[in-house]
């Protein structure tokens, strides 16, 4: 489950918040960081990113906030290549 746009029931979707701030917890700012670093050095690709954020399932994706997301292909990612 990758995109749920278009669908009814998800709420409204906030815009034109400029002071909205890009993190709301510190870990969230870690797992980005961390993301980006192992992008950087050839872990994975964003196309490899996407495709293991894809295959989450589905009542895990929903109930996982962004971030999570981010961190369960992370976990995938790197266990499927045998680093973790």
């Amino acid at each position: 489950m990758h995109d749920v746009g278009g669908q009814s029931g998800f709420g409204p979707v906030p815009v034109g918040d400029e002071d909205v701030e890009p993190f709301h917890a510190d870990w969230e700012a870690r797992v980005f960081a961390l993301s980006r670093a192992l992008r950087h050095n050839g872990v994975f690709n964003g196309d490899e990113m996407r495709d293991a954020i894809e295959r989450i399932p589905p009542h895990e994706y929903l109930a996982a906030s962004y971030y999570e997301r981010w961190l369960l292909a992370i976990e995938t990612i790197l266990e499927e290549k045998g680093l973790a």
